[in-house]
């Protein structure tokens, strides 16, 4: 039991290298948007700049995920601290929705709303360097947070909420900042103030999708989301080829961490087995189980008298 642990704490450093990056590829990012968005009075650049700091503050959650997750379990907390991840990675979406998307919106029906600021041809320049800058930047943050998805073979995307986070807001960032420089750069064309805008709406409405994928995949992992079809179709083959075991009644998993996962099963056992062997079956199994899949390390074997199989 202690590999799996270790290997958990190998992965947990990679992550919390890649949330560094990124947190400090934002935090100078949003200063410099902030910036020439100011000068070249750029609702689209303004956009950028809110995007940013939400990144930044979400980023500053996943750290809080990284660390308070890994604590032992205690009385209060039997099976320990492992949900501690979906909850700030639930966090990091709402800020996503607030701090980015709501932002975008305001800026976008302002410059729409308000009378168009004196143009500065100067300032539009050193806005789209800054988002120049902004997505050599960002994109070399998806670079590493893509690399280490890469190398994460069967478990992909959905295995790490902090890392799936990471990878969707840099996504998002490369692709706000391509969205806000088309946007001034049409504005510095055409003299019009509607492409800008539309260039921010159009990042609010990205930044909303974003968190509400995040926070419907946190939710589905707070309220108890079974594991992977395949992992919960071999635990439930592996009882059915017990020679002790007749029927297998209910399988049930929950993912409670990164690398800890509640199995319990109701199960029949064949005729003839005694109270003592039936305690040496039970924790042979539960081995067995442990054995082949780490990550299973609470497992639960109820012995019941069921009339036939039931599966699902």
């Amino acid at each position: 039991m202690s590999e799996p642990k270790k290997s958990g704490s190998r992965e947990d450093r990679k992550t919390r290298l890649t949330v560094l990056v990124a947190l400090s590829a934002n935090l100078l990012i949003a200063v410099a948007k902030a910036i020439g968005g100011l000068i070249a009075t750029s609702p689209a650049l303004l956009s950028e700049a809110a995007h940013s700091v939400a990144d930044s503050l979400n980023e500053v959650f996943l750290l809080a995920a990284l660390h308070r997750s890994r604590r032992p379990a205690d009385r209060q907390h039997p099976f320990g601290y492992g949900k501690e991840r979906f909850f700030w990675s639930l966090l990091a979406a709402v800020g996503i929705f607030v701090m980015g998307g709501c932002f975008s919106f305001f800026q976008g029906f302002e410059a729409l709303t308000q009378p168009a600021a004196k143009e500065s041809h100067t300032g539009y320049v050193v806005g789209l360097v800054v988002l120049g800058v902004a997505l050599l930047a960002e994109g070399a943050s998806l670079i590493r947070a893509v690399l280490q998805v890469r190398a994460q073979p069967g478990k992909g995307i959905g295995s790490d909420p902090a890392l799936r986070t990471v990878l969707a807001e840099d996504s998002t960032a490369v692709l706000g900042v391509l969205l806000a420089a088309g946007g001034m750069v049409l504005h510095m064309v055409t003299g019009d103030i509607v492409w800008e805008a539309s260039a921010s709406l159009a990042i609010g409405v990205l930044l909303v999708f974003v968190a509400y994928r995040l926070g419907k995949s946190a939710r589905e992992q707070l309220i108890g989301e079974a594991v992977d079809p395949e992992l919960r179709a071999g635990i439930l083959e592996f009882l059915d080829e017990q020679q002790e075991i007749d029927y297998v009644a209910s399988l049930y998993t929950m993912r409670l961490g990164m690398d800890s996962t509640l199995v319990a099963a109701r199960v029949d056992l064949t005729p003839g087995i005694d109270s003592e062997r039936l305690e040496l079956v039970s924790e042979r199994i539960k081995d067995a189980i442990q054995d082949h899949w780490p990550e299973a390390d609470q497992v639960f074997l109820d012995v019941v008298e069921v009339p036939q199989r039931v599966r699902d």
